[in-house]
């Protein structure tokens, strides 16, 4: 059969294969005189925090989800749908962004993202994923107003292609969203593989110029052709979004 990227992330959870975020300092000397000799001092500037680290440091970790696994997706897994936005297409242009949210690409053009995948009871009841994007002024705020239009212009679905594989999603349609952050988002999606329907939930929220995509989805379920509804792990949302502030 062919594929659909879901299908395929979700086989290799299904199998427990393997599940990407990627100073300096320097000193400042200030003269002192005063009729005497003149004296110097060093003194060592704040280390700059990169991008890369700040997501990195913002990532929800195992110790504040207790009962979860948190783990680092494998960036040579071979059952990843994209490695970018660029290999992406879809049929419908504003439903981009659901793509990219869907198969933890990045939205927009971040600074920086990373992905990070909480699972619990072995991958019985499905994981979630957590992609966090860092952006330049203005470029948070794009994001999440692009991800709102994709959902309201997407309602009938679309079909996204990467590297061969070809992934139709049924429908989306908004959700009630948590409030968090200084905007929020949710968003349900259904896609049929092999006669079985899949529902995944995702979650979008901005604190500041952070974004976290949250997405659901029952990797086994849909391996074996049993229909699914998976829920984002309250838990693990809720921990990742105290950590945006």
């Amino acid at each position: 059969m062919k594929r659909t990227a879901l299908a395929a992330t979700a086989l290799s959870a299904a199998v427990l294969a393997g599940l990407t975020a990627c100073g300096s300092g320097d000193s400042e000397s200030d003269g002192d005189s005063g009729g005497k000799s003149g004296a110097s001092a060093t003194a060592p500037q704040k280390k700059e925090t990169s991008p890369a680290e700040r997501v990195a440091k913002l990532a929800v970790t195992a110790d504040e989800v207790k009962g979860y696994e948190v783990e680092q997706p494998a960036a040579d897994d071979e059952f990843v749908f994209a490695k970018s936005q660029d290999e992406v297409t879809v049929d419908k242009k504003a439903c981009a962004p659901l793509a990219y949210a869907m198969n933890q690409l990045p939205l927009g053009e971040p600074r920086a993202d990373l992905t990070r995948t909480a699972a619990k009871n072995g991958l019985a009841n499905g994981l979630t994923y957590v992609t966090l994007n860092t952006y330049a002024d203005g470029g948070a705020k794009t994001a999440m107003a692009d991800l709102t239009e994709a959902v309201s212009s997407c309602g009938g679905g679309f079909t996204a292609k990467a590297n061969g594989n070809s992934s139709p999603y049924d429908s989306v349609a908004a959700e009630k969203a948590d409030g968090a952050g200084d905007e929020s988002l949710a968003f349900k999606s259904t896609m049929t593989v092999l006669g079985a329907t899949h529902t995944m939930h995702s979650a979008a929220v901005r604190r500041g110029d952070v974004v976290a995509v949250y997405f659901a989805v029952n990797g086994r379920a849909i391996a074996e052709s049993r229909p699914s509804d998976t829920k984002l792990d309250t838990p693990v949302v809720r921990a990742q979004n105290a950590k945006l502030g």
